[in-house]
């Protein structure tokens, strides 16, 4: 039996709670402050005796930013490869206008729908909710490009959600089999998603056709080919391809690599050398099917046949794994949801893996969104990024009855940014036979990043399937969550994953120190912690070319924040 998450106890451990701007948390059993600046930078008050400087990796770092071994460049991770301000696109609608009217006596759902429509057929534009509590009977559909979905603030405009998922589309097997419910990983009650796509995906679930997820389609085969690439090294932004009469400055592309009978690709993406090459990676079918690897991503330049990238390469480009840059579905781009909360009915939280689908914000296929000033309550799942790549989500929170995933990022997502991010300690207990997760990664995920954040409860979540490049920097947490994934999809943690000045409250090693199971890893001030709850083995033989550095010292960091830093060499 393979149970996508296991179950194990421990026990929890209070933390303060954090603020948009400061937040005061005890770390490590010592007393410090954090304070975040309100344009985004982040100090640490060093304890008396200790002079903080900058640390010999972050040095070793900045000379060899892209082709780091330990280290991902993730500087511009999010939307627009990290830019700052989001835009402030021109009021086109009010929902009032439609027909919306708070207090809870009326679904607003279909008003703010073809309010949300009116401004896609427009070419985009903002639609206004006032301050109030919105009754919404259906899910929010935010299908169309530059459309920004935008209440008065998360303290004043509240969409309350009074039915899930599997009321409103249908129940949502997995494509793997068993009795799982889908919905305890996917969607959401305001879904940013491709019109077309989403079509296609509700088609398939109310016929029971269970899809993939991701940038080619239900069956992965909505592509073409528009060119074939050279050889070409990770790091590299400009590559060699055979021919670019179908290429143009600013248009969107996917990066197409297959894996080949040896899964090089596979073990490329686990650093490469002696253990990645003995793994047994055959019987992983979970993990193979999630290859082809497609990493989408906008071309800035074209001269010749040599074409420029916005972003680095996140891999080696070999002959090998038939490297071609192809069509993808219609993405979504430009659009968010800002400045509101999703308040679920109170149910009480389902058992493992049989989530109903009261669930919060997803963006699916999206490419430079973003949401901003968020709340969700009472969901069964909080946040989601699935097919998802340089969308930024800042100043979200997850609170209430508890979640199975308060933040997922799967099914190939890359480049994304959470920041300013708070999980807080669920305000009931939680149910026999339910399980936390925490800020989860999988499925061959690449170059996201956590900053920033305050966890009040769970953990840094792998589901397997090989997820590398990630980093999570900056975070009190409270580690009492347990990860999850089939042994089927394969290792924890492929290369360059970095843990960078992790404050842990109550003392659990799992997943937070990782030089012991992640390959060719960075794990950077940690708190001092002891294996303790769910532990792991690596999942990789002999020498694993893992980072520790200040260990049980966070306060010591310099630079504080890893992203932060990042920018900075931009």
């Amino acid at each position: 039996m393979n149970p996508r998450c296991v179950s194990v106890k421990s026990r929890p451990a209070k933390v303060d709670r954090v603020g948009n701007i400061s937040r005061r948390a005890l770390l490590g059993g010592a007393t410090a402050v954090a304070a975040v600046a309100a344009a985004g930078g982040t100090s640490m008050a060093a304890p008396r005796g200790r002079t903080p400087s900058t640390t010999p990796l972050w040095r070793e770092f900045t000379r060899a930013p892209y082709t780091h071994p330990q280290i991902p460049y993730i500087g511009g991770s999010g939307r627009r490869t990290g830019e700052r301000r989001f835009p402030r696109y021109p009021v086109v609608a009010d929902v009032r206008e439609y027909g919306a009217v708070p207090g809870g006596s009326a679904d607003a759902a279909p008003a703010i729908n073809r309010a949300i429509a009116a401004a896609g057929r427009a070419g985009g534009g903002t639609v206004l909710i006032p301050p109030g509590t919105f009754r919404i009977d259906d899910l929010i559909r935010v299908g169309h490009s530059n459309v920004v979905l935008r209440g008065a603030g998360s303290g004043r405009t509240t969409l309350h959600a009074t039915k899930s998922l599997t009321e409103l589309i249908g129940p949502y097997g997995s494509r793997y089999g068993g009795d799982k419910s889908s919905w305890s990983w996917a969607g959401g009650l305001v879904w940013l998603c491709p019109e077309a796509r989403f079509a296609s995906l509700t088609e398939a679930i109310t016929s029971g056709a269970w899809p993939f997820e991701g940038w080619t389609g239900n069956r992965r085969d909505e592509w073409r080919t528009l060119t074939t690439v050279a050889p070409a090294r990770q790091g590299d932004r400009t590559v060699t391809v055979a021919d670019t009469t179908q290429l143009g400055r600013g248009d969107l592309v996917l990066l197409r690599l297959a894996d080949d009978a040896g899964h090089t690709l596979l073990e490329h993406m686990a650093g490469g050398g002696p253990g990645p090459e003995a793994y047994e990676w055959d019987d992983k079918t979970k993990l193979t099917s999630y290859v082809p690897y497609e990493w989408p991503v906008r071309i800035t330049a074209v001269h010749g046949r040599r074409v420029t990238l916005e972003r680095p390469l996140p891999l080696d480009i070999r002959p090998e794994w038939d490297p071609r840059l192809t069509t993808h579905v219609a993405p979504l781009t430009g659009s968010a949801v800002e400045g509101l909360t999703l308040e679920a009915v109170l149910t009480p939280q389902s058992p493992h893996l049989l989530d109903k689908g009261y669930n919060g914000v997803a963006f699916q296929c999206t490419y430079d969104c973003w949401a901003d000033d968020i709340v969700v309550r009472d969901v069964d799942n909080g946040f989601g990024l699935v097919a998802a790549s340089a969308t930024t989500l800042r100043r979200t929170r997850v609170e209430g009855r508890g979640s199975h995933h308060p933040y997922f990022c799967r099914e190939g997502s890359h480049d994304n940014l959470v920041e300013q991010f708070t999980i807080a300690e669920r305000t009931v207990p939680a149910p026999a036979g339910t399980q936390l997760h925490g800020i989860n990664v999988e499925g061959l995920s690449s170059h996201n990043v956590w900053s920033r954040g305050l966890m009040e409860m769970g953990t840094f979540d792998s589901h397997r399937g090989l997820p590398f490049a990630n980093v999570r920097t900056d975070i009190t947490v409270n580690n009492n969550g347990q990860h999850g994934g089939d042994a089927s999809a394969g290792p924890l943690f492929g290369a360059r994953f970095t843990h960078w000045n992790i404050r842990v409250t109550n003392g659990r090693e799992g997943l937070m120190k990782i030089d012991g199971l992640a390959p060719y890893s960075a794990s950077v001030g940690i708190s001092t912690v002891s294996p303790f709850g769910q532990i792991d083995v690596p999942d990789f033989t002999g020498d694993l070319h893992a980072r520790l550095e200040a260990y049980g010292a966070p306060e010591s960091v310099r630079p504080a924040n890893l992203h932060e830093a990042q920018r900075g060499l931009r």
